[in-house]
């Protein structure tokens, strides 16, 4: 799709906008209830979903295709990255009422680092088509990477700051608590980052490590640069919220790792298809409403079988704990 430089203008303006107003509305600090977290998870949608019929009336079908398999696969690989938000929230003790204003700085953190790995990776995909080898081959053994992972059955319960984070700490250094919604203050004359600001980096720089497979993933749905961007945009702006609303039924998507590696390993197949067509081998390339279709079977069946699996394991302990109580001696409960 032809974009001019007018339209990204005004798309990264409207962007502005639209974060500019939840963070007026979101402003003061407090809890979120599941009620605001479920109403603004429907106005992201709705608004990704305006977005691709835009594309619809205003572009072509293609376009508005590419955007909804983008904007879906791009949501799906990025609710894996709420384990980790999750994980880092507790290791840095965060109060549940500056949980919101944390998400918000480190997801448009985010949202810049990505914006450069789409320019980068748009640029190297123009000048060496060969680069399409290069991401399947990687989205494929990410894919395998993932099922080794799920069927190891080990469960990350810790996280580690990455070197740049620590560098940064080491360099200002950190109050011992936090103050309110303030980044910086001063001690004793010196300038030093609260436990605010560096979990605010953690986040931002942490979703490098995601971005990793998730742009060269969504290259392998389209070369658009700009669709790209917008995809990884409402995906990214939509988590937030995504965060409080399913944050308790993250445990519960036991099958979530093979669901994406599916998916990864699908489009990792679809580059190096695509890569062989552009090479002059007479290939079959998959299509995008073929690609869209896979893409939403697995994340629809994944929930389902997840959420059976949860509740079969959820009977299960609680079957054994009743006998775990009869098998006491008696003595034992007196005592």
């Amino acid at each position: 799709m032809d974009v001019s430089m007018t339209l990204w203008v005004l798309t990264i303006l409207g962007l502005v906008a639209l974060i500019g107003a939840d963070f007026f509305i979101g402003r003061k600090p407090h809890d979120v209830s599941v009620k605001e977290a479920g109403t603004w998870t429907i106005v992201w949608i709705v608004l990704a979903a305006l977005f691709g019929l835009g594309l619809l009336v205003f572009g072509n079908s293609q376009a508005s295709g590419e955007f909804f398999a983008g904007y879906i696969t791009e949501k799906s690989l990025s609710v894996d990255n709420l384990f980790v938000f999750v994980l880092i929230m507790a290791k840095f003790s965060v109060p549940t009422h500056l949980q919101q204003r944390v998400l918000l700085v480190g997801v448009l953190i985010a949202l810049v680092l990505r914006a450069i790995f789409i320019a980068a990776g748009a640029a190297i995909i123009a000048s060496f088509s060969w680069v399409f080898y290069l991401f399947g081959a990687f989205l494929i053994y990410t894919a395998w990477k993932l099922i080794q992972e799920a069927r190891a059955d080990e469960e990350e319960d810790d996280w580690e700051e990455n070197r740049l984070l620590k560098t940064v700490e080491k360099k200002f250094g950190v109050a011992d608590r936090y103050h309110g919604t303030k980044l910086f203050i001063r001690t004793n004359g010196k300038r030093v980052l609260t436990p605010l600001m560096v979990v605010m980096l953690a986040i931002g720089t942490t979703d490098i490590l995601f971005a990793l497979d998730s742009i060269p993933a969504i290259f392998g749905l389209t070369q658009d640069p700009y669709i790209v961007f917008t995809a990884n945009a409402f995906a990214l702006m939509g988590l937030r919220q995504l965060y409080f609303l399913i944050g308790g039924l993250l445990k519960k998507l036991v099958h979530l790792s093979y669901g994406l590696s599916v998916i990864l390993g699908f489009i990792g197949v679809k580059l190096v298809l695509h890569a062989l067509h552009e090479s002059g081998v007479h290939v079959p390339e998959i299509s995008i409403p073929l690609s869209l279709g896979v893409i939403g079977g697995v994340l629809v069946i994944t929930t389902v079988t997840s959420l059976i699996a949860s509740r079969k394991q959820a009977r299960s302990a609680g079957a054994e704990a009743p006998a775990a109580v009869e098998d006491t001696p008696k003595d034992s409960v007196e005592a």
